[in-house]
């Protein structure tokens, strides 16, 4: 026994070391669009964009593949991004009055006295002008970041050439723009948001000319002239204004409201671009008519006798223009808050150039990715050629912004990454390298009869119409029908065929074709509930299939679907190309679905007598949430009686667990979702229907080969099944249908005893088959509530030695962590901490391939090494968000709690006393019309106003309001368990 103890130490630290070899955990780069831009910066010189977040990000993005990204200490937004002229550093004013400088991704902290509003790089690369609420203007000199105070602009110095009539009682306000006269530089042009513009000699520190403007400022702008002044105002109008030496000039030589006299909106900023021939482009943002536009996010181009109002579907940040060679504008270039849209200005009609990166990901809801690496090089042409076929209405001008150049080495294959979207289209992604770029979109919605009309263009305008809209961008957050929506995805990347599910029930499959075709697409519908008695379904309509042909364009068309019935959201397929099979499941049952003879192989139906929230609809978004939490409490006192029958000592000790965590989080009073109690699961526990995986496997189930065989494994601890993997003989996963067949994967082993390994939420299972018996198990769970909740098996190869590997199950639980846990000894190996647990829907949607690589919609990213596990973090896209579901939860705990109408209005004045309780009568009187089913006031703002409420009852009036704290416990007793089934669908 000692010798076997040495011998397995001498084994661990030898594991130990390999473990180094094999396995390594580092965050890199980031795809999609930056979370809340705030600011945007371009250097013409150096052809570099660079964008500030309210998170305090600063990235910087030249040629495709070029980024760089710096991050402040502080959560602080960046309001302003400038470049210092012809120097790779950038310069953001922060609002916390500080100031940071990003070079060669160093950050520097310069602390100010005040806040900054407006700064000027000047052109000579010496100086900061810094503009501040209190209307002062600093001078600063660089890159020293020395103060020159006998340079600084006081409000002083400023007025006292100003007639006192103008002055009055009020001050200038704050700086709200500097701008340096484009032919003497030494000349700057001061905007303070009254209105008063003062042009000041540096030289000679003291002021040129007063500008009296009457409406309050936004913007200025230089004509090239060097003579001539821009400025634009929050009426909706801009003035004209000329450099002549006469101190002051009280009125503007014109001024002009573009877009009618009624109240407009203001023009937030403004330029006019000069050409070499002909009339300069004007160009500005805002100003439509507040009464029937205010609405819409525009930026308006007029050129000569051509009006474009681009209409923008998410708020404008900035814009800039970038210039040729020739002076002429080339591109107009807007960052929104969704996206970043690039206009043509050279080519007639002014299209849209596709942006190469940037490229906002959730342009539509995301609601599920896959995966794919390794495509051949014959798909990928083919995904391309159709792709490129839909991008003809794009400028076929090259991209303009050009900076730095990409060194990275061409990436070693071929990945795609598809994105189903609520719309019901998937999205084809090339996820080769740094940039996440489109190749091609599939739209499933011209299969059925829908609301949207398939010849709209939402890039035409109505003739005659004014202001002359043009929308613009790709960001279109809404749907036409939410039953058209993706659930999941499975492309065969030997075969061709892809298979899609919707939220109402159906599955498509698809071949891709080179050329388009008319068809008509051929419905299969599968009764999955197979004859059950006394089940009624309460939720949504299946999609109406259009019976008369259609014309599909060249790429993946469909040409069978499946419809079930019910019409519930499919949670899990799986395709087998080799067979010609589709498996599908929903919260009723499964099947498995011949395509190419196209009928039904198999049905299943999976309901037990008590799941009866899988018989009444899915929990989604627009429906109310009251019915499944009623249902809930029922099942748990079901379960908790059950459980004090058959086991007292158990009920004894999960109470005494509930009881600790109650009370810590009680004293902590945080919100805490993720952290779920211990709960006896009871054979009639809710959602056992509910199919969370499908696997096809060629294996062995029986010791004779006559006849169909199928067994059941029941766990005893009753944990949902979220994954499946049988291993061959030699331990090695199984490779995927035609893998083997195109000599891409060593053929499995079917002389030895093969294993299915059954991953559910609290632990990993290892079977011997065909005989089912149990072999070995590795429990995950914990008492802090950890559950497995994404899996799948990766390659990993050694640092050390080229052609040694190994195959491992990575496990992504609720807590988000990353585990990796060997084949097939099922032995912990590694653990890193990969995503925040408040990210449930990044957790939720993680994917994982089997070459080390995964993403999901928080977008983990994992590149396929020899020796790192890579992780990559972005904003989390997924439509399914904590922060509504609570809400929804509150609202229906306080729908439930409230005794009576009485009653609720006492507890507002129990709360607040009498001297509060005007404060709070609109929350009051709100909620309460709520209760009595009083749907005039939005439920969206509705449950903002209960989640406000609640947190500051929660925090200040605990003692004086007795319910709230039986509705937190509530809420953390049956906020996991709501989450686990909205996750699983």
């Amino acid at each position: 026994g000692r010798m076997k103890r040495f011998r397995r130490h001498g084994h661990d630290s030898q594991r130990d070391k390999l473990k180094q070899e094999l396995y390594q955990f580092n965050k890199t780069v980031e795809h999609g669009f930056p979370h809340q831009p705030s600011a945007l910066g371009f250097s013409p010189s150096l052809e570099l964009l660079a964008i500030g977040t309210r998170s305090g990000a600063i990235k910087l993005y030249g040629a495709p593949g070029v980024e760089f990204m710096g991050l402040h200490d502080e959560n602080a937004a960046v309001t302003q991004v400038h470049f210092l002229p012809h120097q790779v550093c950038c310069l953001a004013t922060q609002t916390y009055c500080s100031m940071i400088i990003l070079c060669y991704l160093y950050l520097l902290a310069i602390p100010s006295v005040t806040r900054v509003t407006a700064v000027l790089a000047h052109s000579s690369g010496e100086l900061l002008l810094l503009g501040t609420e209190g209307g002062h203007v600093f001078v600063v000199e660089v890159p020293g970041f020395r103060e020159l105070e006998e340079n600084n602009i006081s409000v002083e110095d400023v007025q006292s050439r100003i007639p006192e009539e103008y002055v009055g009682r009020r001050n200038l306000e704050c700086v709200e723009a500097l701008q340096e006269n484009p032919l003497n530089p030494r000349q700057v042009l001061i905007g303070y948001s009254r209105g008063l513009m003062v042009l000041w000699d540096l030289d000679r520190r003291c002021a040129i000319q007063h500008f009296l403007g009457t409406q309050q400022l936004e913007s200025v702008c230089w004509m090239e002239d060097g003579g001539n002044i821009l400025s634009s105002h929050s009426d909706g109008s801009y003035c004209h204004w000329t450099v002549t030496g006469k101190d002051p000039q009280t009125e503007p030589e014109k001024q002009e409201t573009p877009y009618g006299s009624f109240p407009c909106k203001a023009i937030s900023k403004i330029l006019q671009i000069s050409t070499r021939q002909g009339p300069p482009f004007l160009i500005f943002s805002g100003g439509m008519p507040r009464a029937s536009y205010g609405d819409r996010h525009c930026i308006s181009v007029i050129h000569s006798k051509t009006h474009v109002a681009l209409d923008f579907t998410s708020r404008i940040i900035d814009f800039f223009v970038i210039r040729d060679g020739e002076r002429d504008p080339n591109a107009l270039v807007v960052l929104v808050e969704e996206e970043l849209v690039v206009v043509d200005l050279q080519t007639e009609g002014w299209p849209v150039i596709q942006t190469p990166y940037l490229v906002p990901l959730h342009c539509s809801a995301i609601t599920c990715s896959h995966h794919v690496s390794s495509i051949p090089l014959k798909l990928w042409e083919r995904i391309q050629a159709a792709g490129k076929l839909q991008n003809l209405h794009y400028s076929r001008k090259p991209w303009p912004i050009n900076g730095g150049q990409n060194l990275a080495p061409d990436p070693p294959q071929r990945d795609l990454l598809l994105t189903g979207h609520e719309d019901g289209t998937v999205r084809f992604w090339d996820a080769s390298g740094v940039c996440l770029y489109p190749m091609y979109k599939l739209s499933t919605a011209m299969v059925f009869h829908t609301d949207a009309d398939p010849n709209d263009n939402m890039n035409q305008s109505t003739e005659g119409e004014w202001p002359p809209f043009r929308k613009v961008g790709c960001f279109d957050p809404y749907s036409d029908d939410p039953r058209l929506g993706i659930q999941k995805i499975h492309l065969c990347k030997y075969s061709g065929y892809l298979t899609v599910a919707g939220t109402a029930g159906q599955i498509l499959i698809l071949e891709i074709n080179d050329e388009a075709a008319e068809q008509t697409v051929e419905a299969t519908v599968v009764d999955l509930l197979q004859g059950q008695e006394g089940f009624r379904w309460k939720g949504q309509a299946r999609l109406d299939l259009r019976e008369d042909p259609v014309t599909f364009p060249s790429g993946f068309q469909p040409f069978a679907l499946v419809q079930c019935q019910p019409p519930a959201v499919v949670t899990a397929i799986a395709l087998h190309s080799e067979w010609k099979l589709v498996a599908f499941g929903t919260s009723h049952g499964f099947g498995v679905y011949d395509y190419q003879q196209k009928n039904n192989i198999l049905v299943r139906c999976t309901l037990n007598p008590n799941d009866q929230v899988a018989l009444e609809g899915p929990l989604s978004r627009v429906k109310s949430i009251k019915k499944s939490l009623r249902q809930s409490f029922r099942r748990i006192r079901r379960s908790r009686v059950s459980m004090r029958k058959h086991n007292p000592n158990n009920a004894a000790k999960l109470q005494e667990i509930n009881a600790r965590l109650e009370a810590e989080t009680l004293h902590d009073m945080e919100l805490a979702p993720v952290q779920r109690k211990i709960e006896a699961r009871s054979a009639d526990d809710s959602f056992t229907g509910l199919v969370r995986t499908l696997y096809f496997a060629d294996t062995f189930l029986s010791d004779t080969h006559a006849g169909k065989n199928s067994k059941e494994i029941q766990l005893m601890h009753r944990a949902p099944v979220v994954g499946l993997v049988v291993l061959d003989g030699r331990g090695a996963p199984l490779p995927e249908p035609l893998e083997v067949a195109h000599d891409l994967a060593r053929s499995p082993d079917m002389q030895g005893s093969h294993q299915l390994l059954v991953i559910s939420e609290e632990q990993l299972k290892l079977f011997n088959l065909p005989k089912v018996s149990s072999k070995a198990k590795l429990k995950l769970t914990a008492l802090d509530g950890s559950r497995v909740r994404r899996v799948g098996v990766a390659w990993f190869g050694s640092s050390r030695v080229e052609d040694y590997g190994e195959s491992s199950l990575v496990v992504l639980t609720n807590q988000g962590e990353l585990h990796v846990v060997s084949l097939p000894s099922i032995k912990l190996q590694v653990h890193y901490p990969c995503i925040r647990r408040e990210d449930v829907s990044g957790i939720a949607s993680c994917v994982f391939t089997k070459h080390g690589q995964g993403r999901s919609l928080a977008f983990i990213h994992f590149t396929e090494s020899k020796t790192n596990l890579n992780v990559l973090y972005s904003r989390t896209l997924f439509d399914l968000s904590l922060r509504l579901l609570h809400r929804n939860l509150l609202h229906e705990m306080f729908m439930n709690m409230l005794p009576a109408a009485g009653d609720f209005k006492n507890i507002f004045k129990q709360s607040f006393g009498p001297k509060q309780i005007k404060k709070n009568n609109f929350m009051a009187e709100m909620i309460y019309a709520e209760y009595c089913k009083e749907k005039y006031y939005p439920k969206r703002k509705l449950f903002l106003q209960i989640d406000l409420y609640f947190t500051f009852i929660c925090k200040t009036q605990t003692h004086r309001f007795p319910i709230i704290t039986t509705v937190y416990k509530m809420i953390i007793t049956f906020t996991s368990q709501q989450l686990n089934y909205v996750e699983n669908l």
